[in-house]
């Protein structure tokens, strides 16, 4: 087979493979967190193999106790998060019209160094973003969210097909391993064992690194909001925190939500700066001990990198795409990484087979 033979069949199945993500996004979420789940605990799995468990019995363990703290989780946190949520979404206007009284009241007291023509554009600009047609399609955006995401997720397949799949996964694991090696061309497969290797360990490491992050620094923000009194403080900072796999974004969000309430709220600098505190430490921890503790630099995942895939995976696969962008982000990083190493060991990088080709007397 030629090389462009390999190019037109590797381009005819990379476009199959998209076309198939794209056409059946809707139903591929508890797959997808089913072999996700699968390839983060097949090394628990592998312990408890290696200690004379048989394989089967230690997938059914490992899915049974994912279950049971999936059926935890929903069953404590997610009624206490729920009523902060309803209640949330119930004082937004509330919130809104404190918000815009206090940003009236500066530009009152701006109204001595600014004209009242200044004043009174502000005023209307203030008015129009922060009035019943602001509130109406705040009450819209989120109601598509709710809605999509709960027709997205769709919890029952989650619960029920999920755990199915990722049961079956940990059982075969080695075995599917084991097919896919057999599959290679046996002229490329070292090669192609050691760039597999190499999307393993960044992968295995951003992801478990990634959701130890997460988890700690939604607990952190949780507890620091509480502490300072802020209303649904506890919502706010498990949601800041969850999404925190996204660099930067679970911060700003978690930020701007919290001043917004702090300011509406207290009225005072003092619990407004602390509700900043909070995220500028939490921050601060992040960067400098937890990230580089539970995920390393050596990951080679740059933020702009995850952010760009991130984003793009969900402007083509919805949530489906957010899931896999990591993943492909990992495979491309990877394997542009191996590109560029060839590439610069090549004469086409050095100029050696150019200057071979003009000092070789018999070219001329």
């Amino acid at each position: 087979m030629t090389t462009q033979s390999y190019i037109r069949y590797w381009t005819a199945g990379i476009a199959v493979f998209l076309f198939l993500v794209w056409s059946l996004s809707d139903i591929l979420f508890p797959f997808i967190v089913g072999i996700v789940l699968a390839y983060l605990l097949d090394p628990l799995v592998d312990r408890l193999e290696a200690r004379k468990c048989p394989r089967a019995v230690a997938s059914a363990i490992v899915t049974l106790l994912m279950a049971l703290l999936a059926v935890a989780a929903v069953l404590l946190l997610v009624p206490l998060l729920q009523a902060q949520f309803v209640d949330f979404a119930a004082r937004v206007p509330d919130y809104v019209t404190a918000l815009r009284e206090q940003a009236t009241g500066m530009l009152l007291a701006l109204q001595e160094r600014l004209g009242d023509a200044e004043v009174a554009s502000l005023r209307e600009k203030l008015q129009g973003f922060a009035g019943p047609d602001a509130i109406a399609w705040a009450g819209k955006l989120l109601g598509r969210i709710w809605g999509g995401g709960l027709a997205l997720l769709n919890l029952l397949s989650l619960m029920v097909i999920t755990p199915i799949v990722m049961f079956y996964l940990l059982r075969d694991w080695d075995l599917i391993v084991s097919a896919v090696d057999d599959w290679l061309p046996r002229k490329h497969a070292d090669t192609i064992r050691e760039q597999v290797a190499a999307i393993d360990e960044v992968l295995s490491g951003f992801i478990r690194g990634q959701f130890s992050v997460c988890l700690l620094l939604g607990a952190f923000y949780a507890l620091g909001l509480t502490m300072v009194g802020l209303d649904f403080g506890l919502a706010i900072g498990v949601v800041a925190g969850l999404i925190s796999f996204v660099p930067y974004f679970g911060m700003i969000v978690g930020l701007c939500v919290g001043l917004g309430v702090a300011v509406a709220q207290f009225g005072e600098w003092q619990p407004i700066a602390m509700v900043a505190g909070v995220f500028a430490v939490g921050q601060f921890l992040e960067g400098n001990f937890i990230t580089p503790k539970l995920v390393g630099e050596k990951v080679g995942l740059h933020a702009v990198w995850i952010i760009f895939a991130l984003l793009a995976g969900g402007t083509l696969f919805g949530f489906t795409g957010i899931l896999l962008a990591v993943p492909t982000a990992a495979v491309i990083g990877v394997l542009g990484r191996f590109g560029l190493r060839k590439y610069k060991e090549s004469g086409a990088y050095s100029g050696s087979s150019v200057s071979a080709s003009e000092d070789d007397p018999e070219s001329t």
